[in-house]
């Protein structure tokens, strides 16, 4: 029996704000433990919260770069649960009337592209964080997380793999970070996504029973955690047996899903209207204004490469996986004007030490590697060394002028120079040289090589073809 998987995503993006989500307390990553608190994140008697404007506009922002809907008044709620790290006994989020609804992105998988449907787009807090002891029967608790704002981007059923899965978690991913509603950080978990999967027999409309693995904060534990419960529910089902709909763990050292607890529904959190806040209208002047804000987004600009620049769409895809390394190749496009080898070099030198989401952190001022390759093009250095001048570059950020002037590293160009040392090297190499008269050319490639070792990759490898050319044909003196 062939089954088809059916994959919904629920992506928790922490907002880009200074303050949390109800009060004036910092979201700074990394302080100590609960001291960026106050009576109102620690759910104190007698307190209220206060909306951050901040959250509310870049939710408008995610609508609006999404397709989603905005509802022009939306509410928030109170659900429901006791946990230790949820001071309060519920958490405020959105349910019935969230700020936004029925939106879509487009994805592209092995060449194909879709769209996936977004169900909503909801504002809520963030949770403290738990810290289990290891070898110790007890846990700590840190609620500097706790109030911090989210926004819940939950999608329709419409991913068919966890291929899909990805794609469609990178899409959101780079869309939050052009916004810069958020910055995206995996790792302190300021991106992080549910799944919800399930099989069904092909052809059938149903879904079938689902389970949900929470809390993956990696596109690689996603893919295989997805990889894994396809594979697992495949077995169970035709094993004759019925998955069970639970929540479970992606555990990461034993490659495996580990069940958390059963599956909640709505109803469990007895949701209801937040009594302390209240409604959120939205106005058609606010919405324009924060449409007005809104940068260049991924799709687009990753066309208007292709076209402005001929680029293939490979490359313009690589350049514009983030807002960073779309506007450091544009703005190194400014100063030297040959988008594919400047694409060429961003994609192997850069991008083997940065990835696009640290490209801020290079010390290499776009304008210094235009530099670098108008170097190249000017024959003051060879390709070869323009990669020694980068890495040089990249230990020190000096520029490219530079760091060639002090290791002599200019390229030697002047025929008269290296006319001696290529009669020599012919000279004492002459097997290999008739090689080259009896038409096996390719030997030119060890006689520039030994040029190459003598002046230390100095020499101008264009001029050293010619001159072997003409010292090998006009034959032994």
């Amino acid at each position: 029996m062939e089954f088809e998987t059916v994959i919904g995503l629920e992506i928790h993006a922490q907002m880009k704000t200074r303050s949390k989500i109800f009060c004036g307390c910092s979201t700074e990553f990394g302080a100590p433990p609960n001291t960026h608190v106050c009576p109102v994140c620690l759910g104190m008697p007698g307190v209220l919260p206060v909306l951050n404007r901040q959250v509310v506009e870049n939710a408008i922002k995610l609508a609006l770069a999404t397709e989603l809907t905005i509802n022009r008044e939306n509410r928030f709620a109170r659900k429901n649960y006791f946990y230790p790290d949820l001071p309060k006994g519920y958490q405020i989020s959105q349910f019935e009337l969230p700020i936004a609804e029925h939106g879509r992105v487009e994805i592209e998988v092995d060449g194909a592209r879709r769209w996936i449907g977004i169900t909503r787009a909801h504002m809520e807090e963030d949770a403290g964080k738990l810290i289990h002891a290891e070898h110790e029967p007890e846990s700590y608790v840190d609620l500097n997380r706790a109030g911090t704002p989210l926004l819940e981007i939950v999608s329709e059923p419409d991913l068919r793999s966890p291929d899909e899965a990805v794609a469609y978690l990178k899409k959101i991913h780079a869309i939050v970070r052009y916004l810069d509603i958020s910055d995206g950080n995996m790792q302190e978990g300021s991106f992080r996504c549910d799944a919800n999967i399930s099989l069904r027999p092909m052809g059938r409309q149903e879904f079938g029973i689902r389970t949900e693995l929470k809390n993956m904060n990696s596109f690689k534990n996603v893919q295989l955690a997805l990889e894994y419960e396809v594979r697992r529910q495949r077995d169970v089902l035709l094993d004759g047996g019925e998955v069970v709909q639970e929540t479970l763990l992606w555990n990461p050292d034993k490659n495996r899903t580990e069940p958390m607890r059963g599956k909640e529904e709505a109803h469990d959190y007895r949701y209801f209207p937040d009594p302390d806040l209240p409604p959120v209208f939205i106005d058609e002047e606010w919405i324009e204004r924060m449409r007005a804000s809104l940068p260049e987004l991924p799709d687009p600009r990753r066309q208007r490469f292709m076209t402005a620049f001929d680029l293939p769409a490979y490359d313009a895809g690589i350049l514009t996986a983030s807002r960073e390394l779309a506007d450091y190749f544009e703005t190194a496009c400014a100063t030297y004007d040959q988008p594919k080898k400047l694409s060429n070099w961003i994609g192997t030198e850069l991008l083997r030490e940065y990835g696009p989401e640290r490209i801020g952190e290079c010390p290499v001022r776009p304008e210094s590697l235009a530099r670098l390759l108008i170097m190249i093009e000017e024959g003051a250095i060879s390709g070869k060394i323009a990669k020694t001048v980068f890495a040089a570059m990249l230990e020190s950020g000096t520029e490219p002028d530079v760091i060639v002037k002090e290791k002599g590293l200019v390229q030697m160009s002047d025929e008269g120079a290296l006319q001696a040392l290529v009669q020599e090297i012919v000279a004492v190499n002459p097997a290999q040289a008739q090689q080259f008269r009896d038409g096996k050319t390719k030997v030119l490639g060890f006689f520039v090589g030994q040029l190459m070792q003598k002046t230390k990759g100095q020499a101008n490898p264009q001029i050293a073809n010619k001159l072997f050319r003409q010292a090998l044909a006009a034959g032994p003196e």
